[in-house]
């Protein structure tokens, strides 16, 4: 009776949810079910079956597993897994095929790495599967994991095995700074060495973590019923930064926070750095967290697996209380990896030119082809493949790379208290040693003029207007990203992945909260003169939608959002322009006309 109550149990789970048995009768009358819950559950294996992949380092020194993503041949593992092998590895399916395979994306942090497998046949798609929600799955829900524990899929088709979610949202303590598993899944679904990296799938064969953690009794490393697989929801949320070929960091707040007590179910701000974006935000000493990125903040559990699931850089919403007023704020994260600090706590300063190390040379492969080393990224082939993409996707609404002569841009600034007329020139002037840009603007009776490339550079220039974060420097940025693209900018042009923006209403009017107005962005990254700039563009069409121009270093940007666009001469342009600097709009400049030059 025991095991037929038991296996009634099990389907009624597998088929969705725990039934409530009211009798031994309805008990009996479960076979259909119990064959149902099988026949689903074998159908779901037999789907996601040809996306597991087996992982070997070349030469067959470890390994682990993964599961493609998409037909283009994208998979995700663990970062451990291809720690070892480098860059260029080999992968097996459940096809029998080995295929040629190269690193794209890590996040060292989170344990994770993006790889991509090379087709046999020129534009075969590969199979693939679909990414689940996380946040969807419950203690008690079955799972499925699959891979290829100590490497003994020797034909790559993978092992199965069947369980339940034990735990959600559990934290994992990092190694240093790497391995953080934050907001991760944990299961007693049997994962040991080499089930790494592979895939955690639900009922519906749908991917919701990548296993990475086991605990194992440390002589023999068995399993003993606890693993913890990385949320997909936490990965999403860097499959920008991985497909772009960085090597990404997670973040960090820039702040302390406690509970107030065991009794009492709030968070208390400890310490704030001087030099975080949050205390430019205004969170001090003493204020109450309340939410950040839209969840309810209570411990600093949850807080930790909360911000352990986003990227540095990112912009979110933090909810907090000060003296007894709710303020809503973003937030742009910090770096959660330290950098070199010397004992009297300056930044250490790079060391000059030493005598190279001689790289490992890499194996002859046809992979070898799709990577290019470069420091900060996992592989630069594909960041550039990507800055060239979203490049190539703004020219359709307009090309600019000939109107290299001055532009002038007139119309309406309304500030604060007033709208004026304003306008705005950028131009080569002649000089003894050539010739140097300038940057002019015209707000009503006052002027304002930059050259952005002075040296020394005027601080007050270069954030002039006041109030403003720089705006003539960011405009300056701005033409020259326009006529010359990423070949214009001498320093660090990269492909920054996803990020979410922000454009604020066009009335005006506050959001009755910030992650009403969120659009999700593919990012490009510049630096040119020493001023580092980012420019946003929304994912579904590739139009440029705002800018950030960083014209002092440890403070906030000019923020630069575009709308309203109309043609001009053919070309799309903005005339709406709203400048925002720090917790303010510095004004919004409706523009009436531009007039663009060629050389």
């Amino acid at each position: 009776m025991r095991r037929v109550l038991f296996a009634a149990l099990l389907a009624a789970a597998a088929l969705g949810g725990f039934a409530v048995v009211n009798s031994i009768n309805s008990v009996h009358a479960s076979p259909e079910s119990i064959r149902a819950a099988e026949k689903q559950r074998v159908e779901v294996i037999a789907k996601v079956r040809p996306a597991v992949v087996a992982i070997y380092a070349r030469g067959g020194q470890g390994g682990g597993s993964g599961v493609l993503i998409d037909k283009d041949g994208y998979a995700l593992t663990n970062f451990h897994v291809v720690q070892g092998s480098g860059p260029i590895m080999q992968c097996g399916l459940a096809d029998g095929v080995l295929y040629d395979a190269v690193l794209v994306g890590l996040d060292k942090v989170g344990d994770v790495a993006l790889i991509k497998l090379l087709p046999k046949e020129e534009g075969k798609p590969f199979p693939f599967v679909a990414l689940g929600d996380s946040d969807k799955v419950q203690e008690g829900d079955w799972s499925l994991a699959m891979g290829n524990p100590f490497l003994l899929a020797t034909d790559f088709t993978p092992t199965v095995t069947f369980g339940l979610i034990s735990g959600v949202h559990r934290y994992q303590y990092p190694e240093g700074t790497l391995l953080e598993y934050t907001d991760c899944i944990q299961i007693d679904t049997s994962i040991n060495p080499g089930n790494s990296g592979g895939p955690l799938f639900n009922m519906q064969g749908e991917l919701i973590g990548i296993n990475g953690r086991g605990s194992f009794d440390k002589r023999r490393r068995i399993n003993s019923g606890v693993g913890y697989a990385i949320s997909i929801n936490q990965i999403k949320n860097f499959m920008g930064h991985l497909y772009g070929g960085v090597d990404t960091d997670h973040a960090t707040l820039g702040a302390r926070v406690e509970s107030l007590s065991e009794e009492i179910l709030r968070l208390s701000v400890k310490e704030v750095l001087d030099d975080a974006d949050v205390a430019r935000r205004g969170l001090e000493v003493g204020d109450e967290l309340i939410a950040f990125a839209g969840r309810p903040m209570t411990t600093v559990n949850e807080f930790k697996n909360v911000l352990g699931i986003y990227p540095k850089d990112w912009r979110l919403p933090l909810v907090f209380r000060h003296e007894n007023q709710r303020r809503e704020v973003l937030v742009r994260l910090q770096g959660l990896q330290p950098k070199e600090i010397k004992e009297d706590g300056t930044e250490q300063p790079k060391p000059g030119p030493q005598p190279a190390r001689p790289a490992a040379p890499l194996p002859d492969s046809p992979a070898k082809k799709l990577y290019r080393e470069k420091e900060g990224f996992a592989n630069y082939h594909f960041n550039e493949m990507h800055q060239n993409r979203v490049w190539s996707s703004l020219q359709k609404h307009g090309d600019f790379t000939g109107l290299i002569g001055a532009w002038t841009i007139q119309g309406e600034l309304q500030l604060k208290a007033q709208a004026q007329p304003a306008t705005l020139t950028v131009s080569d002037k002649k000089v003894d040693t050539g010739a140097v840009t300038m940057v002019k603007l015209d707000i009503g009776a006052s002027t304002f003029d930059l050259e952005p490339l002075k040296n020394p550079p005027s601080k007050d220039e270069n954030v002039s207007p006041p109030g403003s974060g720089g705006l003539l420097m960011a405009m300056y940025h701005y033409r020259r990203f326009l006529t010359e693209g990423m070949k214009g900018f001498e320093r660090n042009p990269a492909y920054g992945g996803w990020e979410p923006f922000y454009p604020y209403p066009a009335d005006g009017s506050t959001p009755k909260s910030l992650k009403d107005i969120r659009v999700d962005t593919e990012v490009l990254r510049t630096e040119h003169g020493g001023v580092p700039a980012k420019w946003y563009f929304d994912k579904k069409d590739q139009k440029l939608l705002g800018f950030e121009v960083f014209a002092e270093e440890k403070a906030d940007p000019c923020e630069v959002y575009l709308a309203d666009y109309r043609p001009v001469d053919g070309r799309q342009l903005p005339h709406r322009i709203e400048i925002r600097y720090g917790n303010d709009r510095f004004g919004v400049w409706t523009v009436k006309s531009y007039k663009l030059a060629a050389k």
